[in-house]
């Protein structure tokens, strides 16, 4: 049997963020990942709320918590408050700092755009270092972009392309030039087999950085926007980008690129490590298949590895995800949640879950869809609300994430609040000293 204080189910934002709570506040935890998370396929970037769910823009993600209130009131956010939220954001921005992932945002609080690889602009809360944060006016006099000799994830001419059709800059000059690293072709056994990690490991060496370096100082100069896929990475990305910096002192905006996204993993890299740092226990390829409820409490989990040793825990947090890293599934009848059938929010008539246009102006039906929860973020199972369980994520019913470019901000704001409860119930144990953030 094993038993701790607190269990988490998922590693992604959410899950990494409850665990890492738990642990400040001296919590025995353990955390259970089946796999890799979606960090990996993001742009390392944390949305807030880019839209209501009118479509209208959001300026401000936290001045707009109670407009967003009036029209979605069982959205999470609703469910959390503002103060929660904010108090959340700050909490993950601070730690993720002194773990050495410097994360900011506008002075004012205010949203800005990042310049994506498909050349468009995308609004978002939380920024990595090497991201130019672009709110009005340009403060560069040209935009140079990088082409990677042998290099197929990135695309500089369609991302040119369309930066020109953007009025923002459409009368700023572009450059296209083209980086040949030393070494690669000895690591190419065919045209679309390297990725961003092998020019990660092959920038390690010696030759192949210096020819880096000075193949962008002949081309670029300081009052240029450098324009760079995300190729720096291996658990260094950072430092490397910082070692760039201090020899062009050039002004670089890093971009994701096809999965594995770099700068994705740079920020699971940074949770994983902290959690692992900090004692957690983590059970990695490891998935929950069933629990054990007595009323209403879940009282153990069984997983795949683990089938015939049960997991017990004071309280448990789920954080699963959608459909996409199997949180949620849809069957022609409905989307259920697998692990323990909690009760979920969706339409029986499958015409109803989505738009007739694909890319529609309105949140497709089938994105709200989710786990019910009440106000703590407690699921209901077979009838009963569970008291000592708590939904976090993309699990959540009620909101669409990505029409909302909320994703980054409900994981953080929901985990950080179901945290809180369960340190509310535990904080009279004298061992408990939380780390307030």
């Amino acid at each position: 049997m094993m038993k701790y204080d607190v269990t988490i189910i998922g590693g992604g934002i959410a899950g990494y963020s409850a665990g890492l709570r738990c642990l400040q506040a001296g919590l025995k935890t353990a955390l259970i990942s089946q796999g890799q998370s979606a960090l990996h396929f993001s742009s390392g970037s944390i949305d807030v709320l880019g839209k209501l769910p009118s479509g209208e823009a959001v300026e401000s993600p936290l001045l707009a918590m109670e407009a967003l209130r009036q029209q979605a009131p069982n959205h999470p956010y609703s469910k959390i408050g503002a103060d929660t939220i904010s108090q959340g954001l700050m909490w993950f921005q601070k730690t993720l700092q002194q773990r050495g992932m410097p994360l900011t945002h506008q002075a004012d609080n205010s949203n800005h755009y990042r310049i994506t690889p498909m050349g468009t602009l995308k609004t978002t809360w939380l920024s990595q270092p090497y991201v130019y944060q672009h709110k009005t006016n340009a403060d560069f006099k040209r935009i140079v972009l990088l082409a990677i000799d042998g290099y197929r994830d990135f695309q500089p001419h369609m991302l040119q392309d369309n930066l020109r059709a953007l009025p923002a800059f459409s009368t700023i000059p572009s450059e296209i030039i083209n980086i040949t690293i030393p070494g690669f072709e000895a690591l190419r056994h065919n045209p679309n087999e390297l990725r961003s990690i092998d020019i990660a490991r092959l920038l390690k060496q010696p030759h192949a950085w210096r020819s880096f370096c000075d193949q962008l100082i002949r081309h670029a100069t300081v009052q240029d926007l450098v324009i760079l896929p995300a190729i720096m990475g291996n658990g260094d990305g950072l430092t490397l980008l910082n070692k760039l910096k201090l020899e062009t002192n050039l002004q670089l905006h890093e971009v994701p690129t096809m999965p594995p996204s770099l700068m994705g993993i740079r920020i699971e890299d940074t949770l994983s490590r902290a959690f692992l740092t900090m004692g957690g226990t983590h059970l990695k390829g490891d998935k929950v298949i069933s629990g054990e409820f007595d009323g209403n409490r879940l009282t153990a989990i069984h997983t795949q590895n683990l089938n015939d040793m049960p997991i017990q825990a004071d309280h448990f947090v789920m954080a699963t995800g959608s459909y996409f890293s199997q949180g949620l599934q849809a069957s022609h009848h409905g989307i259920s949640e697998p692990v323990f059938q909690l009760e979920t929010e969706s339409c029986h008539d499958r015409a109803l879950w989505r738009n007739h246009a694909f890319f529609s102006e309105n949140s497709h039906p089938f994105m709200t869809f989710g786990v019910l929860t009440n106000t703590s973020l407690n699921p209901t199972h077979q009838g009963n609300i569970i008291t000592n369980l708590y939904c976090c994520g993309s699990m959540l019913a009620g909101y669409d994430p990505v029409f909302e470019g909320s994703g980054g901000g409900v994981a953080i704001a929901s985990a950080y609040h179901a945290t809180s409860q369960i340190m509310a119930q535990t904080q009279s144990r004298p061992a408990i000293q939380e780390v307030l953030a």
